[in-house]
């Protein structure tokens, strides 16, 4: 494997200033994978908001495509 000559060389070699290497372990082993809880069914979260967005940006559309056609 090739050496990087500009990466810092610590006493063991392999030194990680920054911590990035120690924290992105510690992330592993707690079994860093983010559990994705399941919504109760009466709620519908962020989707209404989206579906009413669209809706009244094609009623602008259409609105609009009326008044330049007619």
């Amino acid at each position: 494997m090739a050496q990087n000559p500009q990466a810092p060389q610590g006493p063991q070699g392999g030194h990680d200033p920054a911590g990035n290497t120690q924290m992105f372990r510690a992330f592993v082993d707690e079994g860093g994978t983010p559990q994705v809880s399941a919504q109760s069914p009466g709620s519908s979260g962020p989707r209404v908001g989206l579906i009413l967005g669209v809706v009244v940006a094609i009623a602008v559309l259409a609105g609009v495509a009326w008044l330049a056609l007619g």
